[in-house]
């Protein structure tokens, strides 16, 4: 590894997505190292990462720094003199920001990988019925965060934008492969209306993954699944 900075990444994570909006944001040069995940994982992912095995892990000067929302925060104390400021600098706004990070991750992502692995009606049922639910939680949080601003966090794409805002292009392609609507404009504007801004970010634009890949991606992983399943 000729750099100081290497990411250990999956193209279609949303999870490594956050650092690389991150890293782009705050202009940190980097190495961006693709991983496979189903099997033969690297050496250098499994000693970095001995714990959970899994992407996204951030090297700075050989020291590995795993999970995204840990590497978020990693990121914003190293170089807060690089860039926006990712967290915000109010203790109280951070707490919650912080808060619907750890609510995105333990409760509405999992209802979105439910959505893609549900093998059953009653299945994507419950989890489009959580995620809906998320959807709507989340809608009050911009509404009480954004304070009438563009953002989560303000002016600027901030922690909560990016974090739930690395999930925007999976929320299309579950609408899609279900036939049903979660960002509905009508049930969500605000949150609709802040995706669309997100969206037209430049770094965003930049990194975020193309629908149809992801779509395909999507299919591999439920045959795999339910190849897994029939032996």
């Amino acid at each position: 590894m000729a750099k100081e900075v290497n990411l250990l990444g999956l193209w279609a994570s949303p999870f490594v997505l956050r650092v690389q909006i991150a890293l782009e944001l705050k202009g940190v040069s980097y190495e961006y190292l693709e991983q496979q995940l189903w099997e033969n994982k690297s050496e250098l992912l499994l000693r970095s990462n001995p714990v959970y095995k899994r992407v996204p892990v951030l090297i700075h000067k050989d020291q590995p720094i795993c999970e995204s929302a840990i590497i978020l925060q990693y990121m914003d104390e190293v170089w807060g003199a690089c860039g926006p400021a990712i967290l915000p600098s109010d203790p109280y706004e951070r707490a919650i920001a912080c808060f619907w990070v750890s609510y995105i991750d333990d409760k509405f992502g999992p209802s979105l990988v439910g959505l893609v692995r549900g093998k059953t009606d009653e299945e994507n049922a419950a989890a489009a019925e959580q995620a809906i639910l998320g959807l709507a939680l989340l809608e009050e949080a911009y509404e009480k965060s954004s304070r009438g601003k563009r953002f989560f966090g303000g002016d600027d794409v901030g922690y909560l934008d990016i974090v739930l805002g690395s999930t925007l292009r999976w929320i299309e392609v579950i609408e899609i492969m279900r036939g049903i609507k979660l960002l509905d404009n009508a049930k969500f504007p605000l949150l609709a209306g802040w995706a669309e801004r997100f969206h037209a970010a430049a770094v965003v634009k930049k990194l975020m993954p193309e629908a149809g890949k992801l779509m395909e991606y999507a299919k591999e992983v439920q045959a795999r699944m339910n190849a897994a399943a029939a032996n």
